[in-house]
């Protein structure tokens, strides 16, 4: 055995006979002094949706604080909270709790672990709320006294999702299995639904799960703010599809900026895909101008590319149904309207074609990168991941939608422009990621978000529906596939 292998299985031995503070099999209903003191370092939306969720299940003690400044706002809030106690600072709920989240940026991770990492209670456990892990894993590692245990964790959705039936991440990085059945038990009351993750697969399953899909949406949003143009209203894009790509778009618009900022600069993989992303939009579109301007040679090369991402066999749920929503009936293929070869400058008329470039351009993503998105789709999936992907299947499930968007991305004109702005948003995005710059992302993400003020409400409204709607669909799909 090699000195690096024994002091590896030293380390493990060391973990596994490390004890925690309070039984493992603990439950809300436990009596209060056997119950574990709940830290959250980090108040923001997940952090309090952590502390709301915990508290109504009956943990009789959660500990929470925020930066200094938020100290009295923090504390007014959570005045009538009979188990919500307000610390003023990180080392006083890390000296005094037995599980510790700290629920904080990806990007200020370390700064904070650094500075309250050693205040933490012995044989305390330990986990961390942040979507990218690989920087979590470092300032823990390097931060933490070597008496804690380290089980992270991370809920696959936003703040505004409800987290029943989402999944939840838990990564029993350094602990006893003691040590990641209290992680378990103390977040049960989420009824989330478990996955056991190592960190570095962490990362890649919410790369593939997420990046892209993040760039799609974000595209959009600023192609639209560019044009200084509400497609929904100038009825260009309207129907089934577009319903969903518009309200899920202000849904990401309408979150923080920092929630998708940490995946697209700190995750390696996710970098990868922004940057083949946004190659994908620009070669479709350029083949889209050589077809529509050439001849049948040219056009051959376009249907080519558009079908060879569809048949690497990318789309092979089958069971999943076409994407409906509250708001937009199924497509019914006797409304759709055959676009003419010469090109078209009025108004589309309901339900007429158009490219559908951002779902091209994701298709032809992953069939670069090999990903099949179905491979983490029952494990780690996020709403939005589900729901663009149910939007997907759509179009390339069906024969004549497809064909539709194929023969308009030739021959129809009136969404050109639009197209162009998608794809110049697209490498702006990407080129945004590839600086490594926070307050380059924050700048991009907040002036196109101020496009979209005043609409957010309505938007958010639909896609909660939305999203209730294909979680429904696909737990369903889950047990019938279970049940076999």
């Amino acid at each position: 055995m090699s000195t690096l292998e024994g002091r590896e299985n030293n380390t493990t031995e060391y973990y596994a006979k490390l004890p925690i503070n309070v039984p493992s099999n603990v439950s809300p209903a436990s009596a209060p002094h056997l119950q574990p003191t709940i830290g959250l370092i980090g108040m923001g939306a997940m952090g309090r949706m952590y502390a709301k969720h915990l508290g109504q299940a009956g943990w009789s003690r959660i500990h929470v604080c925020d930066v200094p400044e938020k100290y009295e706002k923090l504390k007014e809030d959570y005045s009538n909270a009979e188990n919500i106690y307000v610390m003023r600072d990180g080392h006083a709920v890390a000296r005094s709790s037995d599980f510790i989240i700290y629920s904080v940026e990806a990007e200020f991770i370390e700064r904070v672990v650094a500075q309250y990492g050693p205040s933490t209670k012995m044989h305390a456990v330990v986990a961390g709320q942040t979507s990218v892990k690989a920087p979590e894993k470092v300032a823990f590692e390097k931060h933490l006294p070597v008496d804690v245990h380290i089980v992270s964790c991370h809920s696959l959705h936003g703040p505004g999702v409800s987290p029943l039936g989402q999944p939840l991440v838990i990564i029993q990085h350094r602990g006893s299995d003691e040590a990641k059945d209290l992680v378990e038990n103390i977040l049960r009351p989420l009824g989330s639904r478990h996955v056991h993750l190592s960190y570095e697969e962490h990362d890649l399953v919410t790369a593939n799960t997420q990046a892209v899909t993040h760039a799609a949406f974000l595209s959009m949003g600023t192609a639209w703010a560019s044009a200084q143009s509400y497609p929904w209203e100038q009825g260009l894009y309207v129907g089934g599809i577009e319903t969903a790509k518009v309200n899920i778009a202000l849904r990401i618009y309408s979150n923080a900026w920092h929630v998708y900022a940490g995946l697209a600069i700190l995750n390696p993989d996710a970098r990868t895909q922004i940057d083949r992303y946004a190659a994908s939009a620009t070669e479709l579109f350029k083949l889209m101008l050589e077809g529509g301007g050439g001849g049948e040679e040219e056009r051959r090369r376009f249907r080519e590319r558009v079908e060879w991402g569809h048949v690497l066999d990318k789309f092979s749920l089958g069971t999943l149904a076409p994407l409906e929503t509250p708001t937009s009936p199924k497509l019914p293929s006797s409304e759709i309207q055959a676009s003419s070869s010469t090109s078209s400058i009025e108004p589309p008329t309901k339900y007429r074609p158009n490219s559908h470039l951002s779902l091209l351009a994701m298709v032809d993503c992953w069939a670069h990168l090999s990903i099949n998105p179905y491979t983490h789709l029952s494990l780690a999936a996020t709403p939005i991941f589900r729901l663009f992907l149910g939007v997907a299947e759509y179009l390339f499930l069906s024969p004549t939608l497809l064909s539709a968007s194929i023969h308009s991305a030739l021959f129809d004109t009136w969404h050109r422009s639009d197209d162009l702005e998608f794809v110049v948003a697209a490498r702006g995005w990407s080129q945004c990621v590839s600086f490594r710059s926070f307050e380059v992302y924050r700048r991009r993400f907040e002036k196109t978000r101020t496009f979209f003020e005043g609409r957010f409400e309505e938007a958010g409204r639909v896609g909660s529906a939305m999203i209730k709607a294909i979680m429904e669909s696909e737990v369903q799909r889950e047990e019938e596939e279970r049940l076999g």
